[in-house]
């Protein structure tokens, strides 16, 4: 006997909104990825038209409707959802009901019968009230696009802090889906317990174990906030200067990560590949130690829930001494993916009066055609000899090494602003010192003196400048 599409829905609503799964690491979307992959899906996007835009008084953005179907269909893969098509649907005015005009929606409806789909994802921000009826009208079921960004992070993130995020997110997005969409809201029902008062409705009996659940991440969250308060305070007091890594999401942050420091963090072409941010230290060329931050990529229309949600863990780039912008200069769209970033850090507190910190990297230079390469590397080199030198961007590959060297020394520019040169000199046979001070300080330049003696040009801030005095006396220094 087949199910009636309205017990159907009380499933799904039930399993959505009582049934919020822990996520327990890779192992337990072994089941989900191998359903994805049998899940014809059909990626449609609703874009409104030059006219649709100017009548809704919406600012046209850089990115053209093919780049943005191209971006929703890797979105679509980095699930393992199958997809059968992909399709452009131009709209003049996004339809309260079903956000596609009716034709249209029937179109897709016949389409959706024919080529048996299970899936159509829309890549838009859809009300509960659209996907309800989208999902009656295609027979189908519909995401949008913040429900799969918020199904991607579901599958990546691997930290506790990074789970919970998610959990808190996803909780958030569910939450604001409880309309009267299913029959079972409908219904009123006795208490059971702690379950429910009497009389109370399932809609109000959902909506509080979800306010109840969101409240015991927010404060498990606040708990590993305060720890990672901790951790950051550790650091501060080494004390080593922070440098952090932005970008479009697979503009290659973790392969310059990786390039950088060695490390083995996970770097593949795929959206969304890093979530949990990592550190390692990192030693520039005249020595000087920083922390480098790994952090999540940026994406356009990032859900709100998800800006929210990842505000902790974005902590290192909001007090980075640093901030490298890597993006992917080989991509056609990367003036629009560049505005994307720009916008988010905005969001954080990192408007124009941040820009002083940002250095900014544009990664992929081995794949560029060669006279495009030799165009942005004059670019560069000619910014960098500017008198904003410190704005120029840096064109390197975070898979050859090319511009590795002059990024490092960009890094160490930057933080040089606000360090100073000193000359001292080091007795000989204070090894100890000689040792303490390559710790301490960046050292520029060593000479051999007399009775092997030796001068250095040093360069360190005003605290280390401090420790330096106490450990050798004041008049230990004098200005370069």
């Amino acid at each position: 006997m087949t199910e009636e599409p309205d017990e159907m829905d009380e499933a799904a609503g039930r399993k959505a909104v009582v049934g919020s799964r822990m996520l327990k690491g890779k192992a337990a979307f072994e089941p989900e990825k191998a359903i994805a992959t049998a899940t014809r899906t059909l990626v449609i996007g609703p874009y409104l038209t030059r006219a649709g835009m100017e009548a809704a008084r919406a600012t046209p953005g850089l990115r053209g409707a093919g780049a943005r179907l191209e971006e929703a269909v890797g979105l679509t893969e980095a699930i393992d959802l199958t997809i059968i098509g992909a399709e452009v649907a131009p709209i003049r005015l996004i339809r309260p009901a079903t956000y596609l005009g009716g034709g249209k929606v029937e179109e897709i409806a016949r389409r959706v019968a024919a080529e048996e789909i299970g899936l159509v994802m829309m890549d838009c921000a859809l009300s509960p009230v659209q996907q309800r009826n989208l999902e009656q009208a295609f027979k189908a079921k519909v995401i949008d696009r913040t429900g799969l960004i918020l199904e991607i992070f579901g599958r990546r993130a691997s930290t506790k802090e990074g789970r919970l995020q998610v959990e808190l997110a996803h909780l958030a997005y569910q939450k604001s889906r409880l309309v009267r969409s299913w029959t079972h809201l409908e219904r009123q029902r006795g208490g059971f317990g702690f379950l429910g008062g009497p009389g109370e409705t399932q809609i109000e009996t959902d909506r509080r174990l979800i306010q109840e659940r969101m409240s015991r991440i927010e404060r498990d969250l606040e708990e590993v906030k305060r720890t990672r308060g901790l951790h950051r305070a550790s650091r501060e007091k080494v004390p080593y200067p922070t440098v952090a890594l932005v970008g479009y999401t697979n503009a290659g942050k973790s392969s310059l990560f990786n390039r950088l420091t060695r490390a083995e963090v996970l770097a593949k072409d795929m959206l969304f590949a890093t979530l949990d941010p990592t550190t390692r230290a990192i030693e520039l060329p005249h020595g000087l130690k920083v922390v480098l931050s790994d952090t999540v990529g940026f994406i356009s229309d990032l859900p709100t829930q998800l800006v929210a949600a990842f505000r902790a863990t974005l902590e290192d780039v909001i007090l980075a001494r640093v901030i490298l912008h890597v993006r992917d200069i080989a991509n056609p769209d990367t003036d629009a993916q560049d505005e994307d970033v720009r916008q988010v850090l905005t969001e954080l507190g990192l408007g124009p009066a941040a820009q002083g910190r940002i250095i900014e990297v544009w990664n992929k230079a081995d794949l560029l055609a060669e006279s495009e390469r030799a165009r942005l590397a004059e670019i560069s080199a000619r910014r960098q000899g500017a008198s904003d030198a410190n704005r120029a961007p840096i064109l390197v590959s975070a898979l050859t090494g090319e511009g590795i060297d002059t990024l490092l020394a960009a890094i160490e520019a930057r933080l040089a602003d606000d360090r100073q040169s000193f000359r001292m000199t080091v007795p000989a046979g204070d090894g100890e010192g000689l040792a303490w001070l390559y710790r301490e300080a960046e050292v520029l330049s060593r000479e051999e003196a007399e009775e092997g003696a030796l001068h250095l040009t040093l360069r360190a801030g005003s605290e280390a400048v401090g420790r330096i005095r106490r450990r050798f006396g004041e008049g230990a220094l004098t200005p370069a």
